[in-house]
């Protein structure tokens, strides 16, 4: 069963896609432009693009523990989907993507395009390394374990 949308709605979908960490603004800006102009030429409209920055990853995606993590907002049909996954599939600098529907039958009258925002991502690597705590010492006298505690080791024991 084929459900036929209304005229002048469109579906809401969200695309988030990972970029290699090395790349300057300027290439990240490439890709957000090339996925803007995709979608303009399809009939759809972008709401907002958001790159929430560099981040580490659950785990090693194309050999690098960390990505650059771009979400982008946007209203159109299921073949603008298909599109934009093609032609991200089609980018060396793009290493994953993921696109979810949002919404269905939305007015794109209703819906502003919003300003990009662009987060900070990790300060991970903008903090000098932490020196090892094994030197550490409290300044204070070093108590002697309370009597609540000894009861409660022997009542696990």
């Amino acid at each position: 069963m084929t459900q036929k949308q209304t005229p002048g709605r469109f579906r809401e979908y969200e695309t988030v896609f990972l970029v290699k960490p090395d790349l300057p603004d300027e290439s990240v800006d490439r890709i957000k432009d090339r996925v803007r102009e995709i979608v303009s030429r399809e009939g759809g409209k972008v709401i907002r693009f958001t790159v929430w920055g560099k981040k580490r990853t659950m785990y090693p995606v194309a050999k690098q523990p960390r990505a650059i993590y771009v979400h982008s907002l946007y209203l159109g049909g299921s073949h603008l989907v298909a599109e934009i996954e093609r032609n991200l599939r089609n980018l060396d600098e793009v290493t994953r993507y993921l696109s979810v529907k949002v919404a269905d039958d939305v007015d794109p009258d209703a819906r502003p395009a919003l300003e990009d925002v662009r987060l900070a991502g990790d300060v991970e690597e903008a903090r000098p390394p932490v020196a090892e705590r094994e030197g550490f010492r409290p300044a204070g006298p070093i108590e002697e374990s309370s009597p609540e505690v000894e009861d409660e080791a022997a009542e696990e024991a």
